[in-house]
């Protein structure tokens, strides 16, 4: 006769019996499984956290890695995380997320929609260009020759050798008869120059102010490149950008022109903050006139304005970019007016 089946062994405090959860239980594993099958709260608390980082970008602390400035930089971009966000809440199905989505898009077309339309409009007194011509650029004459296309009244170059200083000046004396060059930097104009001189950003050239005697009354022009900055494992280091903007922002606080013309690499964004001292002075001809966010480096995918037009005492007409040169910059037009 076969063997009665032995008796299953009793559970030990080692190896738990298997079976069904309590009904009440609230353990860990119960709360990971209701996460899991409703993400909804999750998105939607991801979506406003996301719209108040964009709103409040402002309040971003620069402490440490200055995260601040990174993110103002970057902030056009962030309305990346709309679709991205729409999409999760979509394939989750809930609507909680989607409704929560719609808080981030109203923010982001509040802070940049404007900036999609074309606002360039007739009339204007004097054509400005600037440009970041890059020490590294190996065809300075057709650089050259690009600018001079434009048919602008002024133009600023920055990152000057020497070198490619004298190309330019040989290139452009057609065009422009008057020119001043001071360090890395220098401005070429139709109109005569005066009061030309060095402004002390930083402890090499890296800023030049004259006196444009245009046929409308003189303007202050100003040429400008502000250190660079690097993004690395010590994050976003700005301190020499900062610092040379302070003294850029005291410069401009005691120019006495009416009308005043800043133009230049500032290696960073209008909306950074820490740019504020100069920005709070000026307006950008971009925001106020230009036809879409402008961007104007790296040349070959542009993802950030960090070269502009900024004026004081004028106002922008028209704002725009001109076509790649052997720079991995842009170059920054603009038209304004009395």
């Amino acid at each position: 006769m076969p063997s009665p089946p032995e008796a299953a062994a009793p559970p030990t405090d080692a190896e738990p019996a298997p079976g069904p959860a309590p009904t009440g239980s609230t353990g860990p594993t119960r709360w990971a499984g209701r996460a899991a099958r409703r993400p909804g709260p999750w998105l939607a608390a991801a979506a406003l956290v996301w719209a108040a980082a964009m709103a409040l970008h402002g309040w971003i602390p620069n402490a440490g890695v200055n995260a601040g400035s990174l993110f103002q930089t970057l902030l056009p971009w962030t309305g990346l995380g709309v679709p991205v966000l729409l999409g999760l809440a979509a394939a989750r199905r809930s609507r909680t997320a989607v409704a929560a989505v719609l808080v981030p898009a109203v923010v982001w077309t509040t802070l940049f929609g404007g900036a999609l339309t074309d606002k360039r409009s007739g009339g204007g007194d004097l054509t400005v260009v600037s440009h970041n011509v890059g020490e590294g650029n190996t065809d300075p004459a057709g650089t050259a020759r690009i600018l001079a296309g434009a048919g602008a009244d002024v133009l600023a170059l920055e990152e000057l050798s020497d070198a490619s200083a004298t190309v330019y000046s040989r290139e452009l004396a057609t065009a422009y008869p008057h020119h001043a060059v001071v360090g890395g930097v220098g401005i070429w104009s139709r109109y005569p120059l005066a009061e030309v001189e060095a402004v002390p950003i930083m402890p090499w050239t890296r800023a030049l102010r004259a006196t444009a005697r245009t046929p409308d009354g003189p303007v202050a022009v100003y040429a400008v490149h502000l250190a660079s900055v690097r993004v690395s494992a010590a994050g976003f280091t700005t301190g020499r950008r900062n610092a040379a903007a302070r003294e850029l922002a005291a410069a401009l606080r005691a120019e006495t022109a009416p009308r005043v013309v800043v133009l230049g690499d500032f290696n960073g964004t209008y909306e950074d903050g820490a740019l504020a001292p100069v920005t709070s002075q000026l307006r950008s001809a971009q925001r106020e006139a230009g036809d879409g966010l402008g961007f104007t480096w790296p040349a070959a995918f542009p993802v950030v304005r960090i070269d502009d037009v900024l004026v004081r005492g004028m106002t922008p007409r028209a704002a725009w970019t001109l076509p790649a040169t052997g720079s991995d910059h842009l170059p920054v037009a603009a038209t304004v007016s009395r």
